[in-house]
């Protein structure tokens, strides 16, 4: 675990009664997080973006993060991902050592093979073995010698959780990895996620638009508003899901409502800054 401060600039330093990271370290050994983080803020000039997120990530877990725009959805996910340098703030964060990040765009490098782009950046005996059994994992054993362009898009997504993954993170990162894909690809490639997820038990953090999305794979969902998260959900769903469960439904309404977006069965949601969990039927 490391405690990161986030290269912060500006009258936002750290303030001075945050505990040592000898503490902190202490802290998280007695709790275990895979992320944490203690009146988290963050902001560009004038304007907050962040203002005091406390949010624990346990191992293992997968969370979901939805919020409209603008809400901090990507500050959030770029501070936990350490790539928040220059950016005024202050808090305490800590963070595993070993964590991966998957975007929306593939981010495959054109000019080296399948195989290469997915091996980037590793070193030691079994490189390519370890490369190869990760495409085979997500359906791509025979193209680790392709080129990128000839790859589909899901492909290219496929290969970029590959990229991901072997390099066996504690915590994977995920910014809509599937929000430029068609409808019947992003099915299959929920399927895929969950089932790579059930393998290699990282802890997840997905930030997605798509509450249905959220509910389908997430086994936690949080509501990001105003820069604070206004609704915290347990998914209490066997998997696979089927979003004609009754209960997909209540947790999607539930969803929704915090979102300020009502339905015939789902009223406007009273109390937007209050943790809430969903009643299991």
């Amino acid at each position: 675990m490391a405690t990161y401060s986030g290269g912060l600039t500006g009258a936002a330093q750290p303030p001075t009664d945050l505990a040592s990271p000898a503490d902190l370290a202490s802290s998280a050994d007695l709790a275990s997080p895979a992320v944490r983080t203690r009146r988290l803020v963050r902001g560009f000039g004038e304007r907050a973006v962040l203002k005091g997120i406390d949010l624990d990530l346990a191992p293992g877990e997968f969370t979901a993060l939805l919020g409209r725009s603008g809400s901090g959805k990507s500050t959030l996910l770029r501070a936990v991902a350490r790539l928040d340098h220059g950016v005024e703030g202050t808090g305490e964060l800590v963070v595993p050592d070993r964590v991966s990040l998957s975007f929306q765009d593939s981010r495959l490098l054109p000019w080296l093979r399948v195989l290469d782009n997915v091996v980037l950046g590793l070193r030691g005996p079994g490189v390519r073995e370890r490369g190869l059994t990760a495409l085979e994992e997500v359906g791509l054993a025979g193209r680790d010698r392709s080129w990128p362009h000839e790859l589909s898009g899901g492909e290219q997504q496929r290969a970029a959780l590959a990229r991901a993954l072997v390099h066996d993170p504690e915590l994977l990162l995920a910014d809509e990895p599937f929000g430029a894909l068609d409808a019947l690809t992003r099915i299959r490639m929920h399927g895929l996620l969950r089932e790579l997820y059930e393998r290699h038990r990282p802890a997840v953090l997905l930030v997605t638009h798509d509450v249905d999305e959220a509910v389908e794979l997430a086994d936690r969902v949080l509501v990001l508003e105003d820069g604070l998260i206004s609704l915290d959900i347990t998914v209490d769903l066997p998997t696979p899901r089927s979003r004609r469960d009754p209960r997909f439904q209540e947790y999607r309404d539930a969803l929704l409502a915090a979102l300020g977006v009502t339905t015939p069965s789902a009223p406007p949601y009273a109390s937007p800054k209050e943790k809430s969990r969903v009643p299991h039927a």
